[in-house]
């Protein structure tokens, strides 16, 4: 898929302390986010997370699909990973990513969210394989959704509406200080993917 690609510009930081994150605006073209998301959604390999948490089975109404550049094979919130082989289309446009947030990325976790009533609980992506001072890069295809920021410690908010095709990049001490969400809503009907490009340390490192 050879896609044009607008350059853009991020913004000033959204956080107002602890912690850094760059809404970097509309990255693609409505054309080509429509795309893009009807490629992933028909090519990636969808599934459900699945588990054991504090004792409890449980499996998610959310989907993920996990790639890289080897088969580093991921653990959080008891769900166990393991990457896929990058398809061309992912992988050219995490090279893109990469040139656009200035930071190298092995690894990409997407999350397929097929209406409003499926989202993500507070939660930081602080595991030990992604290091200190993670960077993750977002790129949203689909519905728009709105994505929240808690801080830990003061519970100051900062709320925002991802659309398809903007890029949000996490950088500094984001995790360490922040948690993140993605709301839910009964009124949307329609599919929202977003693809997390993050650098996984791999336990021999």
């Amino acid at each position: 898929m050879n896609l044009e690609l607008f350059t853009p510009e991020p913004r000033d930081n959204i956080l107002p302390y602890d912690g850094i994150v760059q809404d970097y605006g509309l990255v693609l073209n409505v054309e080509h986010s429509a795309r893009y998301l009807q490629y992933f959604l028909q090519h990636l390999v969808w599934q459900a997370d699945e588990g054991m948490l504090f004792g409890q089975y449980y499996r998610t109404q959310r989907q993920v699909a996990w790639y890289g550049d080897e088969q580093y094979q991921y653990r959080y919130s008891g769900a166990l990973k393991q990457a896929h082989v990058w398809l061309p289309a992912l992988w050219r446009l995490k090279q893109q990513v990469e040139q656009w947030v200035g930071h190298p990325f092995n690894s990409c976790l997407a999350n397929l969210y097929q209406d409003g009533t499926q989202g993500l609980g507070w939660h930081s992506d602080d595991e030990p394989n992604l290091g200190k001072n993670v960077v993750i890069a977002s790129l949203s295809f689909g519905v728009t959704r709105k994505f929240s920021f808690k801080h830990k410690h003061t519970a100051y908010k900062v709320d925002l509406l991802l659309q398809s095709g903007q890029l949000l990049v996490m950088r500094g001490q984001t995790q360490q200080h922040w948690k993140h969400a993605l709301m839910k809503s009964n009124k949307i009907l329609q599919p929202r993917i977003n693809l997390t490009f993050r650098y996984f340390h791999s336990i021999s490192e």
